[in-house]
């Protein structure tokens, strides 16, 4: 059974560490999938977006511009925009258990939700 660290109770905790815990759950929901071709290449296409998404908040930090930082947020959130779609994908095929894929679904849409509250926030929007 999938373990995902449950961060999401703390409050302190920042989107940087939770796109990290994030990245680091799926990898071991990868490592424990069957070595099957449709599973290394599907498992492709989701370890990329999820991982893409921790990876462009990192670079944001490094960003040499507000517009450029901004950027980097709206790359993560189509990042885990993806990632949402291929986490659907596997459980709606049957690829993995529905509660496997619930667990990580739940993480990425509150991680979503504070990738958009930042952006409307970075945008002057609220």
């Amino acid at each position: 059974m999938l373990k995902l660290k449950t961060i999401t109770q703390n409050p302190k905790v920042n989107l940087r560490d939770r796109c990290y815990q994030f990245s680091l759950a799926v990898i071991r929901f990868m490592n424990d999938l069957p070595d099957k071709q449709i599973y290394r290449i599907l498992g492709n296409q989701l370890l990329r977006a999820a991982t893409s998404v921790g990876a462009n908040i990192i670079e944001a930090k490094s960003s040499s511009s507000r517009r450029d930082f901004i950027k980097f947020y709206q790359i993560s959130l189509k990042s885990a925009n993806e990632t949402e779609y291929w986490l659907n994908l596997w459980k709606d095929v049957g690829l993995v258990k529905s509660f496997e894929a619930e667990a990580l679904l739940r993480e990425l849409i509150e991680i979503e939700r504070m990738l958009g509250a930042s952006l409307l926030t970075l945008k002057d929007k609220r």
